[in-house]
């Protein structure tokens, strides 16, 4: 548990966005560090807290550097500078990653040795591993590695984002003179990073590709002596630079910025401890960077190919029980999903019920011959054969078909590219939504031609269409034919597809039209209702809240009385528990087995509780740079499951649950003595092995147990 988190310069009412992030990969961290975890399970959170620091780099770090390279000097909402900001992040960095190789060190690298998992060193292998390593270096790895010289004839190499490197410092004799030289070995990406050793008895011994070829550079520069060497990896600028309104082809842009990726200005260096001065200085010099960008790893650089341990079927005893998510009780005995939802709307809860709901709903449209057309959102994908499959299904099938695909989807923009085009040359009607906005809305729009009438059947989600994290994340999703969200839905992607004018919603919150102002009005609401007497209260569930606006109103709802409960994964700018301020908001971050990704909100409304579950965080960029949509459930029986079922049990969580406080700390939520810990993940995953939703230890919604207040 991190009592590290630097103090702002001054008591703002805002939180620093980029210390809260780091908050948040603390809590991942802490996970790896928590030996109640299953021992390969840990490894993953270790391994995502630094998959997690690298997107960090890639766009926040970037971002605070080019800040202070600009001539604009100006204060955040918590009141500090761009270069203020950057100091207290390396501060903070620093610690994480002491903390993070520690963990590894001290703690999963003897674990694993006790359960037949070890990394050795090449140096102090036996005889028949060090011939079996040879042989695997001179038939797989030799061939496919470039020594780079660095003199003034060969410029220092390209280095790519995020590879691992070895540099090297060489001494070689030249016209009777002693001349020292670099050189730069790139380890390769196409092999695997830890080679495994050949074992009969069912041992896990692994060398890293670093160290192997580390032990041979000698091989590489025959005729001189090897002095020195070193791995290192740097982290580039990855945020793409596009004018949208300057480009005739959005997808030949985005491909050909992604090039440019790879070669962005350079903001981290990562070398090995022992990393010699000298080469190290080097390295700083030749990328442009000071000794504040040099990050050292007493362990494995870009652990996050320690992975590949988890792989395959091995250690069960290390590992979570295995979960199989059932279909929704609701429809799980539907085979007309069609009929199904005619009788009522339908909610899903992911992961811990199938996702394959949505994919029998996308299958069965592709091949129904009532169905007259299918238009979808596509920002995620994941390359899921099914989804992408069932539109191309259904253009054979003689359907009008059309995918809104994201194409600046961050880090998956290679993968959707490909599936775009694909899709494109299946038939598919493929667009890529509104110039200067992200496409983040989750939604799916069948046409019907039922018996009495035409009819739309819509899903609306929070989460991607992505099958893959639909069973790692957390999300929510509706089926319903409720002809005002059809109405929304389709002039919605009449929006992103054709050329026309935002016309409004019934139902529908969408973003950037009037979402933001929505959901202020609805904070403000309920400051009236506390005002007048009447029951007021605030839960919201979301990723991260940044809004300076809406923190401004739940401070006002604060103040005349509301009970405010926030349930926020990451990054939380608002500050709890201030007296005068804040102190009717509770803020707590759950991280656990599954990421919690789902977007919900509940407004108490004078006793007439209306609920709310979308794609957006409360965050400018989803408020203003992105199409997002957020939905009313009107159905009284999903409201009621979500405040019971899913709000009740996360607020009542003692497991997992931390307890943000005023000072930007998190600490474990307490536990009442004598009562066993709830654990919301797991009551989820029990309550869908029973069968359906039950509402949580019999209370109504109105009477919502308030979360425990943070200490301060």
């Amino acid at each position: 548990m991190s009592k590290v988190s630097a103090k702002p310069v001054a008591q703002s009412p805002f939180l620093n966005r980029e210390l809260s992030w780091l908050e948040f990969n603390q809590r991942v961290l802490d996970e790896a560090l928590n030996p109640s975890v299953p021992l390969l399970e840990r490894v993953k959170f270790f391994c995502i807290t630094h998959s997690n620091l690298d997107e960090f780099f890639e766009v926040r770090v970037a971002g605070l550097k080019q800040q202070i390279e600009s001539d604009v000097v100006e204060r955040s909402p918590d009141g500090m500078t761009a270069s203020e900001t950057l100091r207290l992040v390396t501060r903070r960095v620093r610690h994480l990653v002491d903390a993070a190789y520690g963990c590894w060190r001290d703690q999963l690298v003897p674990a694993l040795a006790e359960h037949g998992i070890q990394f050795l060193d090449p140096v102090l292998l036996g005889t028949s591993d060090r011939e079996w390593i040879d042989a695997y270096y001179r038939e797989k790895v030799h061939p496919v590695l470039t020594p780079l010289a660095v003199d003034p004839s060969h410029p220092f190499p390209q280095v790519l984002n995020k590879s691992l490197n070895l540099i090297t410092r060489v001494t070689v004799k030249q016209g009777g003179e002693v001349k020292r030289r670099l050189a730069i070995v790139q380890v390769p990406r196409v092999l695997p990073r830890l080679v495994r050793l050949p074992r009969d008895d069912g041992r896990q011994d692994y060398v890293f590709l670093a160290d192997l070829i580390g032990g041979r550079l000698a091989d590489l520069f025959p005729g001189t002596e090897l002095d020195a060497w070193s791995a290192f990896r740097v982290t580039r600028n990855s945020e793409l630079y596009i004018d949208e309104e300057d480009v005739a082809n959005l997808l030949n842009a985005v491909e050909a910025e992604l090039h440019n990726r790879r070669k962005g200005e350079v903001v981290r260096l990562e070398v090995d401890r022992d990393c010699p001065a000298d080469l190290r200085e080097e390295l700083l010099q030749t990328l442009g960077l000071g000794a504040d960008d040099v990050y050292f790893a007493d362990g494995p650089l870009n652990p996050t190919r320690l992975m590949a341990i988890c792989e395959g079927d091995h250690s069960p005893e290390l590992r979570d029980p295995p979960f199989i998510a059932p279909q929704a009780a609701s429809v799980r005995d539907r085979d007309d999903l069609f009929a199904a939802i005619r009788e009522r709307d339908h909610l899903m809860h992911h992961p811990y019920e199938s996702f394959e709901t949505v994919v029998r709903f996308l299958e069965q449209a592709a091949v129904d011959p009532k169905v007259l057309a299918i238009k979808q959102t596509l920002y995620r994908t994941g390359g899921d054969a099914r989804i992408v499959g069932a539109l191309m299904s259904a253009v054979k099938n003689g359907k009008q078909v059309t995918a809104v695909v994201e194409l600046k989807a961050r880090f998956d923009e290679a993968n959707n590219i490909r599936w775009a085009r694909a899709l494109e040359e299946a038939g598919v009607h493929v667009v890529y939504g509104l110039v200067g906005y992200k496409i983040h809305c989750k939604m799916a729009l069948v046409v019907r031609a039922d018996e009495d009438r035409i009819r739309r059947y819509v899903h609306l989600g929070t989460g991607n269409y992505n099958a893959g994290t639909a069973r790692l994340y957390t999300d929510l999703g509706v089926l319903t034919c409720r002809s005002e969200l059809g109405d929304d839905v389709t002039n919605l992607f009449n929006l992103l597809t054709g050329i026309c004018q935002f016309q409004g919603t019934q139902r529908l919150l969408v973003a950037p039209f009037q979402m933001h102002d929505r959901f202020i009005e609805l904070i403000d609401r309920e400051t009236r209702h506390a005002r007048e007497g009447l029951p007021a209260r605030i839960v919201a569930k979301m990723n991260s809240l940044v809004d300076t606006d809406v923190i401004e109103a739940l401070y006002r709802a604060s103040r005349a009385g509301v009970e405010i409960d926030l349930i926020i994964r990451g990054i939380c700018c608002l500050r709890p528990g201030v007296e005068e301020m804040s102190e009717n908001i509770r803020v707590r971050s759950i991280v656990d087995r599954f990421l919690e990704h789902s977007r919900i909100w509940h407004f108490g409304n004078g006793g007439r509780p209306e609920v709310f579950v979308g794609s957006a965080d409360w965050m400018p960029r989803n408020f203003f740079r992105r199409i997002e949509v957020v939905f009313p459930v009107e159905d009284g029986v999903l409201r009621e499951r979500i405040m019971t079922e899913v709000l009740e049990r996360q607020l009542a969580d003692s497991a997992k649950a931390r307890l943000l406080q005023a000072d930007g700390t998190y600490e474990m939520a307490p536990r009442r003595k004598g009562v066993p810990a709830r654990r919301s993940q797991v009551e989820f995953t029990e309550l869908s092995r029973e069968g359906g939703a039950r509402p949580s230890r019999g209370r109504r919604t109105q009477k919502m147990e308030l979360a425990p207040r943070p200490k301060g």
